[in-house]
């Protein structure tokens, strides 16, 4: 189904992403005036902003890169499921997702709990999940808060922070991307953890089939196996992406950065519960495709030359597009071109 105006879009029911664009400039705009307290020693940042991860220096050749997620509305499915040992892997996911993005190894992450009333039994199932999503990405959880919030939390939030590492001369930040490239996609396993508050919408009323749930509840892959398999090799990367919130808008990271677009001619048939978002949330295809991933959760750039290489060493991976000098993201949707984003 292609719709030209949408009937509901991310920004009707709560969540616009360009007021939010404006919220991380002005978050930016004050917090890295603190770069400066550790200029000259251990820890010092390095100058890049709004990125999928901070960067810090620990010593002439290797850097810690460090982000902070949660899993969003996700939650609030699971509370309807009465299912919580999977929720812990999306929060593994969309931290250790992020920090392959900068060329960094995961190593370690912290989680934190927000409880309305003690449930020993949820936690148990929560931490069961941060396990398991830590043991696919190969990291250790080391240290976490739990916190009883009845006047704050309904029900209860999750959320972590991962750190990594990388060395210096290995950073990828896209700035390297060039017109050309081959952009190359790994496939989601539905629609994680990002366009939740939407899908539920459209989706979860009162009579809501329980299969539908359960496919929102599906987790979050990790890729993090993959793209150090492939930063392993000796195929050249230029740019990564965890295609996440904003969804294919979010390669703007890159393209600013790059001065470069993006022409997405080849991608997959959505799956089917993308298509049903769409059909009774009367979405457009250019909303669609700025609020889920449709399909594609991480995308990866490279010279023409590398694309064959890449995909040998990731069967998985298919050509979706390539990198070109416009400053836009152009998507080939059902036989049409949507551009998604510009600047």
């Amino acid at each position: 189904m292609s719709v030209n105006r949408s009937h509901n879009t991310y920004a009707s029911v709560g969540v616009d992403i360009t007021k939010v664009a404006k919220i991380h400039n002005q978050i930016d705009l004050i917090l890295s005036r603190t770069f400066r307290t550790r200029r000259g020693k251990v820890g010092e940042p390095l100058n890049v902003h709004q990125h999928y991860a901070g960067l810090i220096e620990i010593n002439q050749d290797q850097v810690l890169a460090l982000h902070t997620d949660g899993v969003g509305t996700k939650v609030l499915v699971a509370l309807t499921c009465h299912k919580y040992d999977t929720i812990g892997i999306d929060c593994v996911a969309m931290n250790v997702n992020d920090v392959i993005c900068v060329g960094a190894e995961p190593l370690a992450l912290v989680n934190y709990l927000a409880l309305e009333r003690p449930q020993p039994e949820l936690v148990k199932q929560v931490m069961i999940g941060l396990q398991r999503g830590a043991q696919m990405s190969d990291i250790a959880v080391v240290s976490g808060e739990t916190a009883i919030l009845p006047d704050i939390i309904n029900g209860f939030d999750l959320a972590a922070t991962v750190v990594g590492i990388v060395n210096r001369k290995k950073i990828i930040t896209g700035e390297k991307c060039e017109e050309g490239d081959t952009i190359l996609g790994l496939e989601s396993s539905g629609i994680h953890s990002n366009g939740l508050t939407l899908a539920r919408k459209v989706l979860l009323g009162s009579r809501s089939n329980p299969q539908v749930r359960r496919e929102l509840l599906r987790p979050t892959r990790i890729y993090v196996r993959e793209v150090l398999k492939l930063r392993r090799s000796k195929a050249e990367i230029h740019g990564l992406a965890h295609i996440t919130g904003g969804a294919y808008s979010k390669l703007i990271r890159i393209g600013k950065r790059a001065r470069v677009g993006f022409n997405l001619d080849n991608l997959p048939q959505p799956h089917n519960i993308f298509k049903t978002i769409q059909e009774r949330g009367e979405i457009s295809d250019r909303e669609m495709y700025r609020t889920f991933n449709m399909g594609i959760g991480f995308l990866m750039i490279c010279p023409k030359r590398f694309s064959r290489q890449v995909k040998k060493i990731l069967p998985g991976a298919r050509q979706i597009g390539q990198v070109t000098k416009s400053r836009d993201v152009n998507a080939r949707i059902n036989g049409h071109d949507v551009q998604i984003e510009k600047w």
